[in-house]
């Protein structure tokens, strides 16, 4: 198996078996080439953020492990950040999560073949202090028979609502089967709540459509608006990380439009040459989620 050594922005990387198939024909060198071209968007939506990685070193057909503790072989250059943890099925009270804050800690967790990166709404300060969280979340998941296009319809209800209270909102594909809305807020430790709130009451007025509870047998051929991932401890897919699945998707931001004129599910999957493509058009249009800081109501 083909490896080399690398240096990137002056750290010594050892990539190896890059000719390894980790997506059907779709290699290890080419996950960490990829993951190296997105970097420069990419890396503002993971800084400070305690960073879930989701490992699959044989491939997207073979065995995949959640890794939120830094592996005992971390280089001494990762940023970890200690987090607390209780309840974590480790036993521990605290984990020492890897921060990805630059290009060679992104390539690091690419050789590990960690596909998928998966962050918090809230960021870790520079001493390590957990803030409260600056993003509220939704996760639109289409039950079968409905599809992201009926996802695009709830999206546009659930940008009304939170216009109504004075929020925009920005939206990202999944990189799956649905999309993620996010809203940019002054930190407040009200997120899960409002979001508990907001998509109940998308649900009361969309009935036939909407459905904000978790039972699964309630979800057919409706629109399930998953607030739950703005509790502290769960975290949301990174913009621009890949998914496992049989093709190397990315979950990527989108515009409003492209939302409107979704006909069927294959006009919002995109690809790493797609995403990049996409980039060099439009920048980073999940860039207000760096800059923006709405009140919540």
């Amino acid at each position: 198996m083909s490896s080399e050594q690398v240096e990137v922005e002056g750290r010594r990387l050892k990539l190896s078996n890059l000719d390894k198939d980790l997506y059907p024909e779709f290699t290890k060198g080419e996950v960490i080439d990829y993951y190296a071209r997105v970097a420069p968007v990419m890396l503002p939506h993971l800084k400070d953020r305690a960073a879930t990685r989701i490992r699959w070193p044989d491939g997207v057909r073979a065995q995949k492990f959640f890794e939120k503790n830094a592996p005992s072989h971390t280089p001494d250059w990762v940023r970890t950040a200690t987090i607390p943890t209780p309840g974590s099925s480790t036993g521990r009270d605290t984990l020492d999560f890897v921060v990805v804050d630059d290009l060679p800690t992104l390539v690091w967790c690419a050789n590990l073949a960690a596909l998928e990166l998966h962050v918090p709404q809230w960021k870790v300060g520079p001493r390590g202090a957990v803030h409260d969280p600056d993003l509220v979340v939704f996760d639109l998941d289409p039950g079968p028979p409905a599809t992201v296009v009926e996802a695009c319809e709830v999206a546009h209800l659930l940008r009304d609502l939170l216009a109504e209270d004075g929020l925009d909102s920005y939206p990202k594909t999944s990189g799956k089967k649905g999309l993620h809305l996010y809203v940019p807020i002054k930190e407040s430790a009200r997120t899960s709540d409002y979001a508990k709130a907001a998509a109940r009451r998308l649900a009361e007025e969309h009935p036939g459509l909407v459905v904000a509870k978790m039972d699964k047998a309630l979800r057919k051929g409706k629109v399930f608006v998953d607030w739950s991932q703005n509790n502290p401890a769960k975290t949301t897919v990174a913009p621009y990380s890949l998914r496992a699945a049989d093709e190397p998707s990315v979950s990527m931001p989108v515009t409003w439009d492209e939302l409107d004129a979704c006909d069927g599910a294959a006009d919002l999957r995109f690809y790493p040459a797609d995403a990049l493509a996409r980039i060099d058009g439009h920048g980073d249009l999940l860039e207000p989620l760096l800059s923006e800081r709405q009140p919540l109501p």
